[in-house]
């Protein structure tokens, strides 16, 4: 990215190389940034904006699935082999309530895969559900079984009461027992259904839990599971590991780590994506969670997928590395040292902007590390990406981005900071100030005091106000003087206070060559002065 023709350069060294005085005033800034935004409250934004992405990506990992009949043929294919997402146009059959009742098990089953909106409380009430419950129990009718694994299957993707009813009915044991069934197309039925019921939440994914799902569900990641089969084994245990109020019992939950570190190597896209996603859920939390993740060996391949050209695999591998650089520094450096940062480039510009908005988040999380981290972001060449998201980015990005900038300004080196100036945060930052979200504008305004208080330490904060006034800043932060919110109305008045307050004396700056404490030689280009810029 070209330099804006405001450039405020600090006078660099090497960072392995910083003198005492650099060392004192990284120890500084660390000290500021314990003080002002510690990990209580870092982990607090993190969770927020977890929730928040979470939200806006339910639609990519669904809850509960209905399987589809499309013909009028009476098989036991796999239903994983049917489409679970066009309705049927066949005719349905006409049956009263009386005989489905009596038996019709199969006919219940095709009303309830192929109507649009199946008449599942019809269902309810007419009392197919304990018949079908009781038909799970007929080992020597494998068939049976089966269908009426499938009628069941059905019923619990509905509302949340429907599925509930099947649950309180004592289904979930006998579907349980039928994941060890030998007939493969009826341990599958069951897989689904009880996937349906487990992906209701919180309450009925421990009780499935809590009667014993886990490990028969686990003995079925085989190598000789077909694809569709391992499709819904994974997806039964993404639904185990997700929600997070309250979060699934974790000593059940980790059980599935190993299976998982097998399915996110996986030939089959949806299997690598829901094996994914339940990663991330299982990463949304404490750092000891996280790090049983870690001790799984999953980071390697999670880095890997993050190049991968699918976006369905592209979001949960990024979220669970995201997830995993809220932890500690030792926990971050798993992902930064598997060649992570090499990939950002390419997601911080990807076409889809939650994908942009997941990768900023999780850069903002390195940047609030230590020295050593921030330095893997701009050795990687990320500054000027996350400059080009600060710019053009949609409005969620951007955000992301303002943070990256905040935590790296807050925790980074004299050297790390000037590198930003050098690439010209200044304008990008200060625009933003015209955004209506009252946190954001809060976030901006600390961004923007640690650039002037580095600048300050090497007698240059006349430069940086240049910048700042030049591109509009000034009349912004003045105008937030006036602001209803209490802080940022605090935040304008000491910025202008201590920066814009005595124009002659921050005249006198500019034009003045000054050696500042660290022993920066600091000199003025006329030409480039002329053209507001300054050459160190």
């Amino acid at each position: 990215m070209t330099p804006p023709a405001a450039l405020f350069l600090f006078a660099a060294g090497n960072c392995a190389t910083m003198s005492a005085d650099d060392r004192s005033s990284a120890a500084r800034m660390r000290n500021f940034k314990n003080r002002g935004k510690d990990s209580d409250e870092l982990r607090r934004r993190r969770q927020e904006t977890s929730v928040e992405l979470r939200k806006a990506k339910k639609d990519d990992q669904i809850l509960k699935r209905r399987n589809i009949c499309l013909t009028e043929e009476d098989t036991a294919t796999s239903p994983l082999q049917e489409s679970t997402n066009k309705p049927s146009t066949a005719k349905q059959p006409s049956l009263t309530m009386e005989e489905i009742v009596a038996g019709e098990t199969r006919a219940a089953r095709k009303i309830l895969s192929r109507e649009r909106n199946p008449p599942i409380d019809t269902m309810i009430q007419a009392g197919i559900v304990p018949h079908c419950i009781r038909f799970l129990t007929h080992a020597d009718e494998p068939q049976l079984q089966f269908e009426a694994a499938w009628a069941l299957t059905n019923i619990a993707s509905g509302t949340s009461e429907q599925t509930k009813f099947v649950a309180n009915q004592g289904a979930v044991p006998h579907l349980i027992t039928l994941l060890s069934s030998t007939e493969q197309h009826v341990a599958e039925q069951a897989v689904w259904a009880l996937g349906n019921i487990a992906g209701d939440g919180p309450e009925l994914r421990d009780y499935t839990i809590s009667c014993g799902i886990v490990a028969p569900l686990l003995a079925l990641v085989r190598p000789d599971t077909n694809a569709h089969f391992l499709r819904n084994v994974t997806w039964t245990i993404s639904n185990l590991c997700r929600n997070k109020n309250p979060p699934p019992p974790f000593d059940a939950v980790r059980q599935c780590l190993p299976a998982l570190a097998h399915l996110i190597h996986h030939t089959d896209t949806e299997v690598v994506t829901d094996a994914c996603w339940a990663l991330s859920y299982l990463t949304d939390g404490s750092n000891d969670k996280i790090e049983h993740v870690i001790e799984a060996g999953v980071v390697p391949r999670l880095v890997e997928l993050l190049g991968s050209e699918e976006a369905a695999i592209i979001s949960p591998a990024l979220r669970t590395l995201g997830n995993i650089v809220t932890g500690s520094d030792a926990q971050t450096d798993t992902v930064v040292k598997a060649g992570a940062m090499r990939y950002f480039p390419r997601l911080l510009a990807h076409s889809k902007a939650n994908v942009v908005k997941e990768a900023a988040w999780t850069i903002s999380n390195v940047t609030a590390g230590n020295l050593q981290q921030i330095q893997a972001v701009i050795d990687a060449g990320l500054l000027g990406p996350v400059l080009e998201v600060l710019q053009k980015g949609d409005y969620r990005s951007q955000r992301e981005a303002v943070w990256v900038i905040l935590n790296l300004t807050s925790g980074g080196s004299q050297e790390q900071v000037a590198e930003l100036c050098r690439l010209g945060v200044i304008k990008p930052l200060c625009d933003l100030l015209a955004a209506e979200d009252a946190k954001l504008i809060t976030v901006i305004l600390d961004a923007l005091s640690n650039v002037l208080r580095y600048a300050e330490q090497v007698g240059q904060e006349g430069a940086v106000a240049l910048q700042v006034e030049e591109c509009g800043g000034l009349d912004r932060i003045e105008s937030l003087q006036t602001h209803e919110n209490e802080t940022i109305y605090n935040k304008a008045v000491f910025i202008i206070g201590k920066y814009f307050g005595d124009d002659d004396e921050e005249d006198a700056q500019v034009a003045a060559p000054t050696t500042d404490a660290a022993g920066f030689q600091l000199s003025v280009d006329t030409d480039a002065a002329t053209a507001g810029g300054f050459q160190f």
